[in-house]
């Protein structure tokens, strides 16, 4: 049976399903500096973002078996060098994609209403300003009838453009991976219901999206600098849930500042846990701290994913 390390937290009905298969499991939580000296005592490891698994501790745990991220992203986890070594590394695609969706227009709709920046001013001013704000919060938008960019179609962005097509938007997403379109399907009322998301040029997209919303892995530079923001539709609104260094955050200010994107909403940030104070401060800027998979629902999937994805591995 193996001993595994659950060092930034698991649901506990994964942690229940490794236990019910005679696994040892471990979730007091290990700093990152004593990982060197104690993960070698273990046949597996779980992370979240938080805990790196970088090639220096991969060579210290030869018994390593497999690293597994609850979540999406791999960026804390040196995949290709792991896998050379044989371990495994797993990890949850499908488990947050409603969640990390739902909260990106969670952003559009506060952002389209001023929700978030109505919530800053009002405790303060709402008493004696009450007419004087509501009158300034009263050329909201509607959802209905916009055009939604989707900036990829993987999961997470088939999720979103159902939710956007639900909500009368027109989408149109962009993803190198997917010609001509996707077919997205789901079900409302027991009624099975499919539809097709065009997936178009960048260029073609941002000249006329209303808003747009970013669901892709970082790469190592940004997908959106100073040239694309220039040949976005004036007004447009921007949301980023998907991983920091996707949008460069001096070029967003940028457009932000001269109108080009009326409002921004993020939830995550070059520099986490720490963004920039000009960022957090912004009044048209929407902020959550890196919650898109932070639902009840979502961490139960996440859980029993990745501990059915580990049992396949061990058994």
């Amino acid at each position: 049976m193996a001993k595994i390390l659950i060092n930034d937290g698991l649901h506990p009905s994964g942690i229940k399903m490794l236990e019910e298969a005679g696994h040892t499991v471990s979730t007091e939580k290990i700093a990152q500096d004593d990982l060197l000296a104690q993960l070698k005592d273990f046949d597996g490891i779980c992370v979240r973002s938080a805990t790196k698994v970088r090639k220096e501790l991969i060579d210290l745990c030869p018994n390593l078996k497999f690293i597994g991220r609850g979540g999406v992203g791999l960026d804390n986890i040196d995949v290709d060098y792991a896998r050379s070594k044989g371990i495994q590394v797993l990890n949850t695609p499908a488990a947050s994609s409603r969640s990390v969706a739902e909260l990106a227009f969670a952003h559009m709709l506060s952002l389209s209403r001023f929700v978030y920046q109505s919530n800053r001013q009002m405790p303060n001013q709402g008493n004696t300003e009450f007419g004087k704000l509501k009158k300034s919060y009263s050329k909201g938008s509607e959802l209905e009838g916009k055009t939604l960019g989707v900036i990829g179609l993987g999961r997470i962005g088939q999720e979103a453009a159902k939710i956007g097509m639900g909500l009368g938007m027109k989408v149109v997403g962009v993803d190198p991976f997917i010609e001509n379109s996707v077919t997205v399907k789901w079900t409302i009322a027991n009624t099975p219901i499919e539809a097709d998301v065009p997936s178009v040029s960048l260029e073609e997209m941002l000249a006329q999206a209303d808003f747009i919303t970013m669901h892709i892995p970082f790469t190592g530079s940004p997908a959106l600098g100073q040239q694309e923001f220039a040949q976005m539709k004036k007004g447009v609104i921007l949301v980023d849930a998907a991983r920091g260094g996707t949008i460069d955050e001096d070029a967003l200010l940028e457009a932000v500042e001269n109108g080009t994107v009326s409002a921004a909403g993020l939830d995550v940030f070059v520099n986490e846990p720490n963004p920039r104070e000009d960022i957090l401060a912004h009044p048209r800027i929407s902020l959550t701290p890196h919650i898109g998979a932070s639902t009840l629902e979502a961490q139960e999937k996440i859980g029993t994913e990745l501990a059915g994805k580990i049992l396949e591995v061990l058994s």
